[in-house]
């Protein structure tokens, strides 16, 4: 009897405490339910699957097809993203050194073709996640598909630009470090209003634009300190499936920033003074929108 009061008291005591951290921290509460409508692992694990499937297609098509700067410009954009070094570069640079014609003839149209459907798929994973972070519906066939392709080119210019933006196109860190910030800002406040069918107004969706950028430019300048020990020593350990994990658990940990940044935003957004601001509309108008 005096066990079953125990646990009563303890489970009222902890109520209590949820209503008091709700009514004390609302922004929290409700930034933890939008974590939780977004899925917020399920959704950061299927981006890191879906663009890890996108990467390896398209290092194989540019490497086969790409002319040598561009396959030495993507080269230097890996290895200044993620500060790759000693036996990780070497791999990268095997991989994008077979841009030969026994390569292309491998490849072919049809391969290109592959590889475009599939990568594809990242795209799409992420018009989902923005659209769950957003309470919209999915959107039609006719007003996104063109999207999901359009999103993929710029991202891969975007990525082969990534070497010059960070060095400030021959200026130095000094204007490389506020420029992959800007950068990277507008890139992810374009890939909201493209990947939602402009269904949200621009305005509203820049507290998700600036907390995205922002964070995904410190991870990747952060990346510098640990990635080159943890890939070259996975490496060393497992070969390339080493190096497979440590990519993937890398990618992982950027799109659970990613999910962050944006829902993070879109709570923000429709917070009653921001709101009023950004003039973003109520949550059923935009999905009727």
């Amino acid at each position: 009897m005096s066990d079953t009061s125990t646990v009563g008291r303890a489970t009222a005591w902890a109520a209590a405490r949820a209503r008091e951290i709700r009514e004390e921290f609302p922004f929290v509460t409700r930034l933890t339910r939008q974590l939780v409508a977004v899925n917020l692992l399920d959704s950061a694990t299927r981006l890191a699957a879906q663009t890890f499937l996108t990467a390896v297609p398209i290092l194989f098509v540019v490497a086969a097809f790409a002319p040598d700067s561009v396959r030495e410009q993507m080269l230097e954009s890996a290895r200044s993203s993620l500060g790759l070094s000693g036996d990780s570069l070497a791999q990268v640079r095997q991989v994008y050194g077979s841009g030969d014609s026994t390569a292309r003839d491998t490849s072919g149209v049809v391969g290109a073709l592959v590889m475009l459907a599939s990568a594809t798929a990242c795209s799409r994973a992420l018009q989902r996640m923005c659209e769950r972070a957003w309470g919209l519906p999915p959107a039609g066939l006719k007003l996104i598909a063109w999207r999901w392709v359009a999103w993929l080119c710029v991202w891969l210019a975007v990525v082969i630009a990534q070497n010059l933006l960070r060095g400030g196109f021959g200026a130095g860190s000094w204007l490389g470090i506020p420029l992959s910030y800007v950068s990277s800002v507008l890139l992810w406040w374009w890939t909201q209003h493209l990947l939602l069918g402009g269904r949200v107004p621009w305005l509203p969706l820049l507290p998700g634009a600036l907390l995205t950028g922002l964070g995904v430019v410190s991870l990747s300048w952060a990346s510098h300190l640990y990635m080159p020990r943890t890939l070259n020593r996975s490496l060393a350990e497992f070969g390339p499936f080493g190096l497979v994990f440590s990519l993937l658990s890398w990618l992982i940990v950027l799109f659970t920033v990613v999910c962050v940044g944006i829902s993070a935003g879109c709570v923000i957004a429709r917070e009653r003074p921001v709101a009023r601001r950004l003039r973003t509309p109520p949550a059923g108008r935009a999905a009727a929108a």
